[in-house]
Order: C-alpha cells, then structure tokens, then sequence
C-alpha cells in the first residue's frame, strides 16, 4: 500500500506541507495509525488520519477512530479551569483549602491553586499503596490525596503531578461547580457538547469499539542519555518518577491503559479519549469563536497560559527543565510548540495538543504508537509545516 493510500481527510490550499510531514512519518515506519489537524484563524485547515487502527487484525484507522491520548488530557482539564476562573468560581490566587477544606491536611492548607496548577504541590502519588481499583474509585484517590504529605516543600520546586495532577485538579473542579459536577461530566456538558467533539474523560461503554489499542509502553531502552536516564528513573518503583508515572505501581503495565475499567473512569490527567479534530477545535476555540463558542476570553487566557515556574528550574520527576502555567505545558526548550505564547500539553507516547494566538493556530496530533516517553519527533515535522503553512497567510 502507498503512503498515498495510507493517508485519508482534507487539506487546504497551501497547507499540504502538513499532508506531507504526516505521509513522511507513515513512510519512514514511524507509524502505525495516527492523526493530525490543524486550526487557523478560526478555520479548520487540515483533517487528516491514516494507517492501521488495530496491527493485530489490520482494519483501517478511519475518520471514527478515538485515541486515548494520556496527559494531553491535562491541557483539557486546565482549559475547564480556566472557564471557572472566567466564571467566578475561583481565583487562581485562591489557597485550595478555601474550596477543599480536606486539602489543608498535613501543613497543606496555604497552597494556593497557581501552585497545584503548576505541579508546586509535591502530591505526585499516595503516602500508602494503592489497587488500581482503588485508584479508579474517585472519592477513595481524592480522600487519599487530601490526607497526603507533600513530597517537597510546597512552592520550593516544581515535578510533574503525572496522574495525581487529574483528580486533584478534578475535585476542586467539583468542589466549585454550582452543580458539584466531576470533570468529565463538566467537559461534556460544558466543551464537549456545546463545540460537537469527540471527547471524555470517562468514556461510555457504546463508544468503546472505536478506541484503538494503544501500541508499546512507556519504558524504553534509548541511545540517548536523558532519555535512558527517565526510563531508568521509570524502573525504580522507588523514584519520584516511578512514583508519579504509576501511582505506586497502580498504573503499572503496558496494558494498562487499553482496559475498559481504565477508559470508563475518571482519571483526568491521562485517560482522555478523543481525536486529533476534536482537540484541535477545542484550542482554537479557547481563542476565538468556533460555531459560536468561545471558551474563555483574552484576559484569562493570557493569565493561564504565562509560566509561572522560573526559568530554567529542573522537573524534579521529568529530570528536564519543564515551564507550566495554570496548568498548561508553555513553549519551552523541552516542549517548543510553534514557539513563544504556545501554550497546551503534550502525552505520554506523543500525542500533543496546543494553541498560539500570535498565530491563531491551534494543532492535534494523536497516535496508536507509543514512542518514548520524551524526545518522540513524529509530531515536530507536522509542527514546522503547519507554521511554516500559517505564516505564509499572513
């Protein structure tokens, strides 16, 4: 089969650079099923999905695929955020304790939403083992998390809240809806329904078929260094990284994430289910109108999306130098984006998704191949040409 025929969906004139990059990735091996799309200016522009939905019995990956697409799902969680925020609900400069009581335990209670927003708080996993039933459980995880010690001073440094940073964030969701809804009841009912997407967290049992089953895992063996020393870091159940990437070893195997217990419930940093289309409207329209909705407005937006981490300050469990905003991934030498103002999240295994208003571009990108955990560069070709695409429009 060509790349030619691998490929399926739509480009607009002048961007088929992107048709290109994402042909090039099919045709070097790098893929098995992927898709990408681009919004500018408000437009979808490219819609584009291709290859193998399932290697085991080689069906198409169509138009109707879902992906699950790991923390990418953050950027989601941190647009609801920002939507209370626009609302009223909460301050960022709010302590989460004045939402959350429980919170306070443990010398907890002046830390403020900015700061668990931005993976200040050190709760990357539970002070006690925990069943990955347990941890599907969300009053039994958010119970557990309130009642946690902090596992650095908070606000003295920064580490990635890999799986905690869901329910935590989650819960103050919750805490401040007038209806006390979760997230993922939040998402549907304010984002998902109101733009038409593809997206859950907590996915219904009817739409499971279109999942398709995630390839490989995240620990790897790595000719470069950095990249060997996180899936080293990964295989000591003992290490922050281990720690934050399992929750205690609840999260552990390359399975995991392809159960349907897993999909069904709420784990809001990683277990969003969606599509490349989807994420990409839903960025574009955190900026602008799309169909009539605009998520938040400019003020709010340029708050969430300012880095609040200093400037070159190593991620304590990605052992990187990491920027976060309001609980965004911001453009940073580790996650470039299309550069300075870009602001979204990136998946373990490399799906992305992210927005630049000094371009009105949004981008999504998602996958059924999981590549290494950091340093996958499927999605930077894809990038450079849907860049490269908008300035020429200017």
């Amino acid at each position: 089969m060509s790349e030619a025929e691998v490929i399926d969906g739509a480009v607009d004139a002048g961007w088929e650079g992107v048709r290109s990059a994402f042909q090039a990735n099919f045709a070097n091996g790098d893929e098995v099923g992927a898709g990408v799309a681009v919004y500018h200016r408000g437009r979808k522009v490219v819609d584009l999905w291709g290859g193998d939905f399932d290697r085991s019995s080689g069906s198409r990956y169509t138009d109707d695929a879902l992906q699950l697409v790991f923390s990418t799902t953050k950027g989601v969680v941190a647009i609801a955020v920002a939507m209370c925020v626009e609302r009223g609900l909460l301050r960022y400069e709010d302590r989460v304790s004045t939402h959350w009581p429980e919170f306070a335990a443990h010398g907890k209670g002046d830390a403020t939403v900015a700061q668990l927003l931005s993976h200040q708080c050190g709760l990357i996993s539970v002070d006690d083992p925990i069943l990955l039933k347990e941890a599907l459980d969300w009053e039994t995880v958010t119970t557990c998390l309130a009642d946690t010690i902090p596992d650095w001073p908070i606000g003295t440094a920064h580490g990635y809240h890999a799986i905690t940073f869901g329910w935590l964030v989650g819960e103050l969701i919750r805490r401040v809806d007038p209806r006390g809804r979760k997230p993922g009841r939040f998402v549907a009912d304010e984002i998902a329904r109101p733009l038409g997407l593809d997206l859950w967290i907590g996915l219904p049992r009817r739409y499971e078929s279109r999942v398709s089953p995630l390839i490989g895992g995240f620990v790897t063996f790595s000719d470069d260094p950095m990249v060997q020393a996180i899936s080293d870091e990964l295989m000591d159940p003992e290490s922050r990284t281990s720690r934050s990437f399992t929750v205690n070893g609840a999260f552990e195997g390359e399975t995991t994430f392809n159960r349907r217990d897993v999909h069904a419930a709420q784990v809001p940093a990683v277990n969003g289910i969606t599509n490349a289309r989807s994420l990409a409207k839903l960025f574009a329209a955190t900026m602008s109108p799309i169909d009539g909705v605009r998520l938040v407005g400019d003020a709010i937006l340029d708050r969430a999306r300012t880095p609040v981490t200093p400037t070159g300050e190593v991620d304590l469990c990605l052992l990187v130098t990491t920027a976060y905003g309001m609980g965004f991934l911001t453009s940073d030498p580790f996650t470039v984006y299309a550069g300075p103002g870009s602001f979204g999240h990136t998946g373990a295994g490399g799906s992305i998704a992210f927005a630049q208003p000094e371009r009105e571009l949004a981008f999504a990108y998602v996958m059924n191949k999981m590549a290494d955990v950091i340093g996958d560069t499927r999605s930077h070709g894809l990038i450079d040409a849907a860049v490269e695409a908008a300035d020429g429009r200017s």
